[in-house]
């Protein structure tokens, strides 16, 4: 990394952006992308990074591979757009039956291709209450899914995602999600689980009866949460609560499909089957792809023409989507992911002996994260030591993130095509810059 760092590339672009750019498309890394391969990313003055971010989860292969850019290549020669709602791709079809194919579900199911996770939250919310006939949708506490009108309202963070957004969507409700590091005082772990689903339950006795209620809306495991695993019996018994009052349970996989927990998707893990998954992120290997997946009787209840638009199911992304699939399946990258979040999470609680900020560390497969706090035993928030870590690892070739309610976790989505040096040098940063920056260690 060069000295001058941000270099003068970087200074010259960074005053354009400050010209033409608004403040709230904010970026965490204070440079510009000029190429990626594998992973890592160089920016315009030719500095290199080991990418721990993978545009958030969007580059679960990485960078530029050579399967899908080869896709992407030769559907562009072939057909670039014809507009679904007008002249469907056949390759849209192809990705169709194949998302039907891999998703869990032992049910005729369909799927709908969309632009974005936020746009297939907007789509899955439209089929559940077309189906249902039902207006209510509940949602999590600290729950992300996504910047438009409906999907911020299903957000549970109110800053900076709901900051002076309103007057917001109605007929949605949330209740906790169970987040074992902050759960209640007084509260064991193991009732944990059960008590977030039970709030739903108490929910329907309070607030919205259950026969208001359109569909239930969960992440496996919170994203922009903060990476918050939740017990084991948690989305198993929501999945029974949902069944027993015959509502359709919608899973947000934006973040964790793809090979990123260990399995193809998080709630295979758990054997839960959902009505709709929601689809993103890493599906396009960096285009622009979303997708909406489930039941065939719910998906077909919109009349013809009631979903779609104009960009989704765009061929080029389409095509790029069924190498991703491919190669994930092929390379057998979910397991991979296991060997390397395994190793990563050994690292971080070795660390976790030697550093007195981190409260804890957790996961699963290749999305881990680390919760930095001021004090262990009040477990207070640490949000200005995260930003200066994450900074320190910025000025050393380490792109990385952070996440949370209280904006004090690292995250960690490293490439599953990662190499293990590239992965060692990652960590190696990290661990340094945590040595700088906590400050206070145990004593050996």
């Amino acid at each position: 990394m060069s000295a001058d760092w941000p270099g003068p590339e970087s200074h010259k672009l960074q005053q354009d952006r400050d010209r033409y750019i608004p403040k709230g498309m904010a970026s965490t890394v204070p440079v510009f992308a000029r190429s990626g391969q594998g992973a890592t990313v160089t920016d315009v003055d030719g500095n290199k990074y080991i990418d721990f971010a993978t545009g958030i989860s969007v580059m679960n292969l990485g960078h530029s591979h050579p399967r899908v850019v080869g896709a992407i290549v030769s559907q562009a020669q072939s057909l670039v757009h014809s507009g679904a709602p007008v002249m469907m791709p056949e390759v849209y079809v192809h990705l169709a039956r194949r998302l039907c194919e891999i998703t869990p579900g032992s049910f005729p199911k369909k799927a709908l291709l969309l632009n974005s996770g936020a746009e297939a939250i907007e789509n899955a919310v439209k089929i559940v209450r077309q189906a249902t006939g039902r207006p209510a949708i509940i949602s999590f506490h600290n729950a992300f899914h996504g910047r438009t009108l409906l999907a911020m309202t299903l957000t549970g963070k109110a800053m900076p995602y709901r900051q002076n957004f309103g007057p917001f969507a109605p007929e949605v409700y949330q209740v906790p999600y169970p987040y074992e590091y902050r759960r209640p005082a007084g509260m064991a772990a193991e009732s944990l689980g059960g008590a977030c689903v039970a709030a739903v339950r108490q929910l329907f006795r309070t607030t919205v009866s259950a026969d208001r209620v359109a569909g239930v809306l969960v992440e496996p495991i919170q994203g922009e949460g903060g990476f918050v695993v939740p017990p084991p019996d948690f989305l198993p018994g929501l999945r029974a609560l949902c069944t027993e009052f015959d509502i359709p349970l919608i899973v947000d996989e934006v973040q964790t499909g793809f090979g990123r927990t260990g399995g193809m998707f998080a709630v295979e893990h758990l054997g839960v089957e959902p009505d709709l998954m929601v689809l993103a992120k890493s599906l396009g290997g960096g285009l622009p792809l979303a997708a909406v997946v489930g039941r065939a009787d719910l998906m077909d209840a919109a009349a013809p023409g009631g979903l779609g638009g104009t960009y989704g199911g765009n061929p080029v992304a389409c095509a790029a989507a069924l190498a991703v699939i491919d190669v994930l399946l092929e390379d057998r990258l979910p397991e991979r992911a296991v060997r390397i979040g395994s190793k990563a999470l050994e690292r971080m609680r070795g660390w976790m002996e030697r550093f007195e900020c981190i409260g804890e560390v957790r996961g699963r497969g290749a999305m881990v994260a680390m919760e930095l706090v001021i004090d262990r035993v009040t477990r207070e928030p640490a949000p200005k030591l995260t930003n200066q870590v994450l900074q320190e690892c910025h000025r050393h070739g380490l792109v990385i993130l952070k996440a949370g309610l209280y904006d004090n976790v690292i995250r960690l989505l490293f490439p599953l095509t990662i190499t293990e040096d590239e992965l060692e040098r990652g960590l190696r940063i990290l661990e340094e810059s945590l040595a700088v920056c906590c400050g206070k260690e145990n004593s050996p």
